[in-house]
């Protein structure tokens, strides 16, 4: 590979490899631009450290990065900040070449060190928050950043040189051989996106992580992917911490969002019947929104911002039709613990949908209050569109926090 290593800071280098042709990663994700695995090597004058590894695939291009550095005698430790395949790849395959190397790993992540090294005798020790490794002329401080995005992961924090090993925490999925942030294009789009698919779901857990590295003068942030960020590393804090506070609407009111696909309009107006139940009660905004026609990324933000939310859908073929399913997918992108949610829905034969929508919801631990189900055959008539604004109201009650026994 050309021009690696690349001097990160003094004494520290990057040894990662390029991925430019990777399209998709962990299924979720879209990679336009392909994608790096960031690996780093730290030498002082008693002894290297390995700070990750790449992915299996790319081992021998990691191997010839860290010859070019050192002997694998000098190894004295590798710091495995998240253990997922394409940051431990290469990891058993380092423990043989350094076998006097110790790993350092979070506690919750020994049972999968040992099942990727299928060595019993690995020589490792586990770290956390305020451990120090203090190893010549470098201090590193170790913190606990769970859930960012497995709950192993860890970042660390080189005193000398003021640089945050962050994990994935500012990553991108953006290859440019040029590295750095003010010297490959524009990847502004990468990173919000790397955020919203990974990121967003454990926004509190964010905010955790940014409180730990406000502690710390941050001159540089090296992620483990995409560019290494140098040019003003507070800009992408920042970034991280506006898009991780929950903004409440400013009249302190909860948000109840109705989302409904309708074929011969009965859903809608069972919608419109609940929407207007739930306005009438003090302290809801309720917002309706037509599942045809509404993309994906604005479902998420719709969710994200709701307390509360309802699903109207007909049943075709014995199920919910597929953007019903599409907003249900895009829950694993969201803190979902709180939320409150149900379902409602006009029907011609059977009806199952309603059922099969609600034991989604409870499958995915969202509070689904125990009302009487809310299904209408055909065209809903005046009493039953009464039912659907008393449900409404109930809803809405519930969001406001009436006490209901759940069924677990």
């Amino acid at each position: 590979m050309h021009h690696l290593p690349i001097t990160v800071a003094k004494d520290i280098y990057f040894i990662g490899v390029f991925d430019p042709d990777i399209r998709t990663f962990d299924i979720v994700m879209k990679t336009a631009n392909g994608s790096t695995y960031n690996a780093y090597l730290i030498k002082t004058s008693e002894g290297v450290i390995i700070v990750d590894t790449v992915k299996k695939e790319f081992q021998n291009d990691f191997f010839l990065h860290v010859e070019a550095l050192c002997s694998y005698e000098e190894i004295k430790y590798v710091i495995i900040h998240h253990i997922e395949p394409d940051h431990s790849g290469a990891l058993p395959e380092l423990i043989q070449r350094a076998p006097h190397a110790k790993v350092l790993i979070s506690p919750q992540a020994t049972l999968m060190l040992k099942a990727l090294s299928n060595a019993e005798e690995i020589n490792f020790e586990t770290i956390w928050t305020n451990k120090q490794l203090i190893l010549g002329e470098k201090t590193i401080t170790f913190l606990t950043t769970p859930y960012l995005h497995w709950p192993e992961t860890m970042s660390s924090y080189v005193h000398e040189d003021k640089l945050l090993f962050s994990g994935d925490v500012f990553g991108s999925h953006y290859y440019d051989k040029r590295l750095f942030d003010d010297m490959v294009g524009d990847f502004s789009y990468a990173f919000a996106y790397y955020y919203d698919h990974i990121m967003r779901p454990f926004k509190s857990y964010v905010l955790s992580a940014l409180a730990l590295y406000g502690r710390f003068e941050i001159a540089l942030i090296a992620p483990l992917h995409g560019p290494i960020l140098r040019q003003n590393p507070q800009h992408y804090v920042d970034l991280y911490r506006q898009w991780s506070v929950k903004n409440k609407p400013k009249n302190g009111n909860k948000i109840l969002s109705i989302f409904y696909l309708t074929s011969y309009k009965n859903t809608q107006e069972m919608a419109q019947s609940i929407m207007e139940g739930s306005e009438s009660v003090e302290g809801i905004t309720t917002n309706m929104y037509d599942l045809a026609s509404i993309e994906e990324p604005n479902m998420i933000k719709i969710l994200e911002e709701s307390d509360g939310f309802l699903i109207g859908t007909p049943t075709i073929n014995a199920d919910a039709p597929k953007p019903v399913w599409d907003l249900l997918a895009c829950l694993m992108f969201l803190e979902k613990s709180g939320k409150t949610a149900s379902a409602f829905g006009s029907y011609g034969w059977s009806g199952e949908a309603v059922d099969t929508i609600i034991a989604r919801l409870k499958s995915l631990k969202l509070r689904v209050p125990p009302l009487e189900l809310l299904k209408i055959k055909l065209i809903p008539s005046q009493e039953e569109l009464q039912t659907c604004f008393d449900f409404g109201v109930e809803f809405a009650h519930i969001l406001n926090g009436k006490m209901i026994e759940m069924d677990l």
